[in-house]
This record gives structure tokens, sequence and C-alpha cells, in this order.
């Protein structure tokens, strides 16, 4: 039997700020709703929504925090850790860059950033545990992402010791999570060593086939690598465990193509557009995960190069409601159907 996706939700992280109603876990919950949207995913390095060590270690606050949005007629769809999960593994190329997303007490020290990391994970899966909720959203972190492009020819073993780290060092999470009964769903996305299904088989490989290694399907991240998205859906259908509906469009010219030449998002030939303003076919990717029985939560991500995000977020309650599929309890053409029994059957085989 085919589910009726849940939704509309919507990814807060791009909309939190310090002015109402962006500011608070209540009042952007209201804006929300106002919209029309039925669920919110929370990004747990936003202060201002939640202490997420707070929400591992105490479930009363957790059930504050599942009071407010439930106040709104919400549900929290999953907790994000994009910005701490990217931390579980940075290449020393990109630690500066990287320190941004954590403490200033572990910035210049990538071994205390890691354990912070590590320790913001372990508090992630009791925090969704407290929170009674089965799937969380977060990035792979990236070892091997600087030798994406073979040129100089990479040494031998080098991806492959890179994932073997990248397991060794996600396996104990893996175990936390599946000891609270959540999903770990990692966003498949350029800058990860996590960056399309060849590369998730390889990690997923490594932690011997975790039960809790899922996926977040995002079609937008695949349109800017052209690979093909709806294909995607059917191969890893039993362990996609979260979607991001974020749309985006690939324009190759002659002077540039996937690499964008260096250029910022609205010159780029492949960007990220507000939902139905790309080329992403969702009526095909909402009906196959209808099909595949996603029994999961449709949450927005917004984010685009042109659009107000107000606009986008109000645009997008609407088609993302028009795009869910409220599935059929019986067959089209049971009208037709003659009631025949096993003798009948035999009959008309001519035995």
């Amino acid at each position: 039997m085919a589910t009726t996706i849940k939704g509309p939700a919507i990814f807060l992280a791009q909309f939190a700020g310090d002015a109402a109603p962006f500011n608070s876990l209540d009042s952007i919950c209201k804006w929300a709703a106002d919209l029309g949207y039925k669920g919110v995913q929370i990004p747990t390095w936003v202060s201002s929504f939640i202490d997420l060590e707070k929400a591992a270690n105490s479930k009363t606050y957790a059930d504050e925090i599942k009071g407010v949005v439930n106040s709104h007629g919400l549900d929290i769809t999953e907790l994000s850790t994009h910005l701490q999960g990217q931390l579980i593994a940075v290449h020393p190329a990109y630690d500066t860059a990287f320190d941004g997303f954590a403490p200033s007490a572990v910035h210049g020290n990538p071994k205390a950033r890691q354990l912070w990391a590590v320790e913001t994970m372990m508090n992630a899966a009791k925090a969704s545990q407290n929170l009674g909720l089965k799937a969380h959203a977060t990035f792979s972190g990236s070892l091997a992402w600087p030798y994406i492009y073979p040129w100089p020819q990479r040494p031998a073993g080098l991806v492959e010791e890179a994932f073997d780290e990248l397991a060794r060092r996600w396996t104990p999470i893996l175990n936390a999570f599946d000891e609270a009964g959540v999903d770990v769903c990692y966003e498949i996305h350029p800058g990860e060593d996590l960056h399309d299904g060849i590369s998730y088989e390889m990690f997923l490989e490594r932690v011997n086939n975790h039960p809790r290694a899922n996926l977040l399907y995002d079609p937008s991240h695949f349109v800017l690598q052209q690979l093909d998205y709806l294909d995607y859906i059917d191969i890893y259908k039993d362990r996609i465990k979260a979607f991001h509906v974020k749309d985006a469009e690939f324009n190759p010219t002659g002077r540039q193509g996937v690499y964008g030449g260096f250029q910022s998002w609205v010159d780029r030939a492949g960007r990220f557009r507000s939902i139905g303003d790309g080329q992403v076919d969702f009526p095909a990717i909402f009906a196959k995960m209808a099909a595949n029985d996603f029994q999961g939560w449709a949450v927005l991500e917004w984010e685009c190069a042109l659009k107000h995000p107000e606009d986008g977020a109000r645009e997008g309650a609407e088609l993302i409601k028009s795009y869910i599929i409220r599935v059929t309890e019986k067959a089209f053409d049971d009208f037709a159907s003659g009631g025949t029994d096993q003798a009948a059957n035999r009959k008309m085989l001519g035995l």
C-alpha cells in the first residue's frame, strides 16, 4: 500500500534571523503555520530555536520545544545538524573556513573541533529520541573532496583511506542513533564526500551497511551534477528517509558548465532556484515517492539567487501541497472486476 507524503513542511535554516518573526521558535512557527505549512525542520545551530544539549539531557525541555511547535498546529519533521555533521571530517584546506561552524573555543584546533562535533551529534541522537523523531538530517563531512578531479593523478589508495577514516568516525555516531531509534539521513551534496550514489555506496560498504546510514533526497544537487534524479529514487528507495523539496536549473553555455567558472550563484550555469522556477520535475518525483511508500515529510529547502525568501516560502507551501498525491485505497479499474474465482480462472485458461 502506498503512503500519502506528509507536508508541506519547511526547513527553517534559511529564514532564521535577528528580526521578528524569524528570531524565535514561537514566532517563526506562527509565520510558517500562517503560510499553510504543517511541519518544520529545525536547524540545531540556531540557539534562538533550540538548545540541543538541553534537549538531549532533559525530556521536559524537549517536550516544551515540541509544545511550542505543536501549539501552532505544526509537527517537528526532523532536527538538522548539517553544519555540525560537516565538522566530523574536514580536510585541512577548509579548516579556516569551517571554523565558523564551531564555537570560538575550538577555533584553530581541528582535533578539538572534531571532538565537539562528535559530542554534538551524540546529543542530536538523544534529542531526536526525546522529541519522538524517527529521522535526522545532516552532512557527512569530507576528507577526499579536494581530490574530486584526478589532476594530478591521485595516489593509489588515497580515496580508499579517506573513506575508511570517514567510516571510522561515523560508526560510533550511527550506533548511537541506532540506540535512539533514529535514522541518520545524509544529504548527498557536492562538497561532501557523500556527493552521489556511488560515493554513498562506498561509505555504506565501510559501515557494514549500517541500518541507520540513510539518505536525505534533494534533487537540486543532482541537477547541478547532471545525475538522473528520478532513477536515483528507484535505486535508493529503501534508504531514502528524508526529503528536501528544492529546485535548480542547469543552463550550460560555450563559456561554462558544471564547474561554474568560479562565478557567483547568479552567474553560474547551474544554480538553485525557488521551487517552480527551475527544471526539477516535481510531479514525477512525488509520484515515485508515493509509489515507493515514502513515509516521511516533503520539506521545502528554499535557496534562490534571485527571488525573495518570503515569496519563495509563500509559493512553496502551495506548490508542495499541489504536488502531494493523496494515494488511492483502491485500484482505478475495480469497477470492471468480474469477481471470478479459481474455477472460473481455470476455465478461462482452458484447463
